[in-house]
C-alpha cells in the first residue's frame, strides 16, 4: 500500500515562507585564474550560476537551551555557525558548496528574522528519508 503525502506536504509548505536562491559554481575552481601578483586563485565574474529560486525557511540548527549546564559538566552546543534550510521535495538535489541566499520574504509583516534577507549559507549535509514531506539541508553561514 502506497502512502499519498500530498496532504501534508502542502501543510508543511506553509512554514515556507522565505525567498531563497540557490547558486552553483559549475566549473570549480577549474576555471579561476591565478594572479601571479598575490599567487592567489581569482574566480571569474560572473562565476555562479542561478539554479533553482523557490520558497524555502531558514532556521538556526537545533533549539537554544532552556537551562544552564550544572557547574563542572561538559555540554554539546550547535555551533552557531549552523543552520538547517528546508525546502519543498521538488527542489533539485544540491551538492557540496552549493550557496544558498536568502533574497527576501512572503511572509505577511515581513520576514521572521529581518537580518537573515541577504545572508548567504554554503551547502553541507543533507538529511534524508523515507517518507519525506520536506527536504531539510545543513548549511553554513558565508556572509
Amino acid at each position: 500500500m502506497a502512502f499519498d503525502l500530498d496532504g501534508a506536504r502542502r501543510v508543511a509548505a506553509r512554514i515556507l515562507d522565505d525567498k531563497l536562491e540557490v547558486w552553483r559554481d559549475s566549473a570549480g575552481r577549474t576555471d579561476d585564474v591565478l594572479d601571479e601578483t598575490t599567487g592567489e586563485l581569482v574566480p571569474p565574474a560572473p562565476d555562479e550560476e542561478l539554479v533553482w529560486d523557490g520558497l524555502g525557511a531558514v532556521m538556526p540548527l537545533g533549539l537554544p537551551a532552556i537551562t544552564k549546564p550544572v557547574g563542572g559538566s561538559v555540554a554539546v552546543e550547535p555551533s552557531t555557525t549552523d543552520y538547517q534550510v528546508v525546502l519543498p521535495v521538488d527542489a533539485p538535489a544540491l551538492r557540496r558548496d552549493d550557496v544558498v541566499r536568502v533574497a527576501g520574504s512572503i511572509r505577511p509583516g515581513g520576514p521572521r528574522d529581518p537580518q537573515l534577507v541577504g545572508r548567504r549559507f554554503r551547502f553541507s549535509d543533507e538529511t534524508v528519508g523515507t517518507y519525506t514531506v520536506l527536504r531539510t539541508v545543513r548549511v553554513q553561514v558565508i556572509d
